[in-house]
C-alpha cells in the first residue's frame, strides 16, 4: 500500500478555511494527508510559500480564497488569481505537472466543495506519484 499525497492547502479565514470546517462538522469525507494553512487573504499567500511547500516535501498545493467579489479585503482575490497564474507557469517551467498547483474559490457555505475537491486533488496527485523535482532531499 502507498502512502496518500502530501497535499498542503493555504485557505483564506474568511471563507474557504471556514468552507474546510463545515465539511469536518458536518463529517464529509475526505483524505486526511490535507496540511491546513490559515492566512488572512488568499492575496497574502506569498508565491515563495507555494515554492517551499513542494520544496519541503508537498506532492501538491491548494490555495483557496473567496469567490471574485466576495474577499473581505475587496480584491485580495483578484491580486491571487493575477499572481498564480504567474506561478502555475512557473512552476512548469521548473517541471512540475499543472495538475500539482490549484487556486479554487470556495465559500464558507461550501463544505461539500472543500471536500470535493480535496478528493479530486488527491486522486490526481496519486496518478501522478510522488513529487521529485524540486524535493531538497532527493
Amino acid at each position: 500500500m502507498t502512502a496518500q499525497p502530501k497535499l498542503v492547502g493555504f485557505a483564506c479565514r474568511w471563507c474557504s478555511y471556514a468552507g474546510a470546517d463545515l465539511a469536518g462538522t458536518s463529517r464529509l469525507e475526505y483524505p486526511a494527508s490535507v496540511h491546513l494553512i490559515r492566512v488572512p487573504c488568499s492575496g497574502r499567500v506569498d508565491p515563495t510559500f507555494v515554492i517551499r511547500a513542494f520544496q519541503r516535501g508537498a506532492d501538491g498545493v491548494l490555495v483557496a480564497g473567496c469567490h471574485p467579489g466576495d474577499c473581505h479585503y475587496a480584491s485580495g482575490n483578484l491580486f491571487a488569481r493575477r499572481r498564480f497564474a504567474l506561478v502555475k507557469r512557473f512552476l512548469e517551467y521548473l517541471g512540475l505537472e499543472p495538475e500539482r498547483f490549484r487556486l479554487e474559490w470556495i465559500s464558507a457555505a461550501e463544505g461539500r466543495r472543500f471536500a470535493e475537491v480535496i478528493r479530486e486533488m488527491t486522486a490526481d496527485l496519486e496518478r501522478l506519484g510522488p513529487n521529485r523535482k524540486l524535493r531538497e532531499d532527493p
